[in-house]
């Protein structure tokens, strides 16, 4: 067996990144240990409490802005991106269906989501349909597109919320999102656009998309774990998701995570100024690496991705390699000094096909195949060379 490599290569990038410069650095006060730390609680109306509620509010103007939010109180931190989609889907159901309700509306209502979105909201559906509510499932195409065809065949005057991804989280496709809202809002539904693995890969604009809410992940842009951001539009519905003391305006409870939130806001304010720099070297590696990877006769990319591509995320290449299962390629990498993943981190102890790629219409055998490389800020092209050294390796 390999020894492990003294230098280990990290191209796991849509799982988790490292903790940047400007998060450290952000955060760095409000590690110091005793009373004159900045350690205050926000809600508290004392001098330590106010400061700690200053840089708080600070946090979210900062965020509002690198986002183009319409103003900072539509802003709301969580404990991560899973809570930022629950409380969004149920929140929003819940709200609406209140406010239709009062209209002399009766049901049944629905929430409509895509067959490729992330755990966090396709396991909405069993806390949705406890509660009185339909789930339905609108189909994508073979590239993992949501069309805004598919979405009027399924939209309908009972529907109440949509939620569709910005960007897939295994293959990188990229969703029409200014369009599917436009779809949603027609049929008189709100709109929730899971964006955490598009933040800092490509433009985000919330207000040019129209979104009425939107979830996003401090770690996937070099933020601290254990921060997430909700977006929720000014005047829409929404039941807070969790209650208690009345944080966040009563959108959110719970004391809030000051130091995180202070190297999340800078974490997203880096990722957002690096992104069209950032975007460019790692489109430039991923169309390398499929192109290498796509000339081994074993190797079957997951979808078709053209070089050059911006319908694609440019930092993620996802393929299967006939014959082989992701945990046996992934270990085998990982002796090798390599890290990286065979799909969603959050599903990497699974044995069953991702469900991204069975949507996909991949074939069962060859799914469980599957690897994914995703590309971060600090990695360059030595680095693809070596998991490709390394690729050739572990299946030889």
């Amino acid at each position: 067996m390999q020894a492990m490599q003294t230098k280990r290569i990290y191209l796991d990038n849509a799982a988790t990144t490292p903790l940047c410069d400007a998060a450290a650095k952000a955060m760095a006060p409000y590690m110091e240990s005793g009373a004159q730390a900045p350690f205050g609680n926000a809600n508290s109306l004392h001098s330590i409490g106010r400061e700690a509620f200053s840089v708080l509010e600070d946090a979210r103007a900062r965020v509002a802005r690198a986002l183009k939010a319409h103003r900072p109180d539509e802003i709301i931190f969580t404990g991560g991106a899973t809570e930022s989609d629950n409380s969004a889907i149920v929140g929003m159901a819940l709200g609406a269906r209140e406010r239709a309700r009062l209209a002399g509306k009766h049901g049944p209502f629905k929430v409509v989501t895509s067959r490729i979105e992330h755990e966090a909201v396709l396991e909405t559906s069993h806390m949705l349909r406890a509660l009185g509510f339909e789930f339905e499932l609108v189909d994508n195409d073979g590239l993992g597109r949501v069309t805004p065809e598919a979405l009027k065949r399924v939209v309908d005057e009972n529907t109440l919320v949509v939620s569709v991804m910005a960007a897939n989280n295994e293959v990188g496709t990229i969703e029409p999102v200014a369009e599917l809202c436009s779809v949603a809002h027609a049929a008189g539904a709100l709109f929730h656009v899971d964006a955490v693995q598009a933040l800092g890969k490509i433009p985000v604009d919330l207000k040019g998309w129209g979104v009425d809410a939107a979830s996003f992940s401090a770690h996937k842009v070099g933020g601290p774990k254990g921060v997430g951001v909700l977006y929720l539009a000014a005047k829409t519905p929404y039941v807070a998701y969790l209650p208690g003391g009345g944080q966040e305006n009563g959108r959110r409870s719970g004391t809030q995570n000051v130091c995180g939130i202070a190297g999340a806001a800078a974490a997203i304010e880096f990722a957002v100024a690096e992104q069209p720099a950032y975007a460019a070297r790692a489109r430039a590696m991923r169309d390398d690496l499929y192109a290498r990877l796509g000339a081994i006769k074993r190797v079957v990319p997951s979808v078709c991705v053209p070089c050059g591509s911006e319908e694609f995320l440019p930092n993620i290449v996802n393929v299967c390699v006939r014959g082989f299962e992701s945990q046996t390629l992934i270990l085998q990498l990982d002796m090798r000094g390599i890290c990286i993943s065979g799909g969603s981190a959050c599903a990497s102890g699974s044995l069953d096909p991702s469900h991204v790629l069975s949507a996909l219409g991949v074939e069962r055998n060859l799914a469980q195949g599957e690897l994914r490389v995703s590309i971060g800020v600090e990695n360059t092209q030595a680095d693809i060379d070596a998991f490709f050294e390394a690729f050739k390796e572990a299946i030889a």
